[in-house]
């Protein structure tokens, strides 16, 4: 393992900044750990070798001529190919996408993420139209564990995530519709980023469900992970979902010691968890001083709910493609698509009525609390192949239902980080780490002190 890849972001971009590194070296550094590991643990769809040494090259001339470079300045990234990159095919994880025509403008968190100094170095692999959550690809292969290849790392954003704790990039941009980018954190042990919905442009990103659908960065630390959201941050009128809201830098604000009424989510959110799960959730609760247990009422529903719509807005979506070529999906994709293109209007337009109850009701809680906890996952990494967990005593399918705890919260876009608790010799799992809206500052808060304390940690993968 290089030095370099031990690295945070924020100490790789000071050294560039610095000329202690240059940015060439950090790329070459990452494109070869991506050479060495991803025939084994297939990560990526795409390197970029060629354009990645170039935007290296002239980040490092900037340097020499005195010019800011940025703040993430010769950071490798990588980015789940659900987004635009220029000279890149967005995939979106679909064989019915490999013809089309690359991308000839990057997407608006690509953009800026560039602005910002990264070097992309990689497009990753996800569950087909990230309608999954374990990245076992049918036709671009399973992306696997890199704590324990046998495993699977999580979906959609699983390429990003495994990436990530690799050490192949040291972040990941992912995508989160109803929990792919807290599940692959708690798979495969990184922080992730959920930000509250329309904080983020998705300008540039194929979607999945136009009206849950966030963006947000994966990252081995929190001051790294607050730094990419940071300066993803802005408004952005090619996105009407995207906030007008000034950016709330939130990287500035970690070392605050505010006092932060934190409650434990009851009821669902400990139903059918895992011993694992829950102590996790347990000690995170110790070290935040969180002794109340919280009920959010009828989250069972929200994620009924949560799934109508998921169904619904993404089989009108593909609906054209459905007829057309039906042979082109993943079987399991199709029949869920399928499924959705069957479900009866009025299902949907009660869906969101309850949306709207459940935000209430959610509010009502934050009144009384600043942080709410609860498991990412039910349990630890799946093994790649395993059709079917129980959930309660219940033998239920996998890649459907691993997202119980996150849909429900996905629902009401509420900003969340999954944190990885620490377990050493045990595989990963996360702690959601859950705000009221527009709260990010006070998510991250909880967040840096979990990881100040030990209790949070994501090294890079032996």
């Amino acid at each position: 393992m290089s030095d370099v890849s031990r690295m945070s972001a924020v100490a790789l971009a000071e050294a560039v900044r610095a000329r202690r590194l240059s940015a060439t070296a950090a790329t070459r550094d990452a494109l070869e750990r991506i050479e060495t590991l991803d025939p084994q643990l297939n990560c990526c769809t795409a390197v970029l070798g060629e354009s990645a040494l170039k935007a290296a090259a002239e980040i490092d001339a900037r340097i020499a001529r005195g010019e800011d470079a940025g703040a993430l300045a010769g950071v490798p990234v990588v980015v789940k190919n659900l987004f635009d990159v220029e000279g890149v095919v967005t995939l979106a994880g679909a064989k019915i996408r490999r013809d089309d025509h690359p991308a000839r403008a990057d997407a608006a968190a690509v953009r800026r993420l560039r602005e910002a100094g990264v070097v992309i170095v990689a497009a990753t692999n996800m569950d087909e139209f990230a309608y999954g959550f374990t990245t076992e690809n049918e036709f671009f292969g399973a992306t696997r564990n890199p704590r324990d290849p046998l495993r699977v790392a999580g979906g959609s954003s699983g390429g990003s995530a495994a990436a990530v704790a690799a050490g192949m990039a040291h972040i990941g941009l992912g995508s989160d519709t109803n929990g792919s980018i807290r599940v692959p954190a708690s798979f495969s042990g990184v922080f992730g980023l959920k930000p509250t919905f329309g904080r983020l442009s998705r300008a540039g990103a194929a979607p999945f469900v136009a009206s849950l659908d966030h963006v947000g960065p994966m990252a081995r630390g929190v001051e790294d992970l607050a730094l990419a959201y940071d300066v993803m941050q802005g408004p952005d009128p090619s996105d009407p979902t995207c906030t007008k809201r000034a950016p709330e830098h939130v990287r500035g604000a970690l070392g605050e010691r505010r006092k932060l009424r934190v409650g434990v989510l009851d009821g669902w959110f400990r139903w059918a968890a895992e011993p694992e799960a829950l102590a996790a959730v347990d000690e995170a609760a110790a070290c935040l001083g969180a002794k109340a247990r919280v009920e959010l009422p009828e989250s069972d529903i929200a994620r009924a709910a949560a799934f109508v719509i998921t169904a619904a807005e993404a089989a009108n979506m593909h609906r054209d493609n459905l007829r057309r070529q039906p042979g082109a999906f993943d079987p399991a994709t199709r029949d869920r698509l399928l499924a959705g293109a069957l479900l009866p209007s009025d299902y949907v337009i009660q869906a969101q009525r309850f949306r709207r109850r459940f935000q209430r009701a959610a509010q009502a809680v934050f009144a009384s609390y600043d942080i709410l906890l609860a498991p990412a996952t039910p349990c630890a990494a799946l093994t790649v192949g395993q059709r079917t967990l129980n959930l309660g005593g219940v033998e239920m399918l996998a890649r459907a239902h691993i997202g119980i705890y996150t849909q429900p919260l996905s629902f009401i876009g509420l900003p969340i980080i999954a944190a990885p608790m620490a377990r050493p010799g045990a595989l990963p799992i996360g702690v959601q780490i859950v705000g009221a809206p527009w709260r990010e500052e006070l998510v991250f808060q909880a967040a840096m002190r979990l990881e100040q304390a030990g209790l949070a940690a994501a090294p890079v993968a032996a």
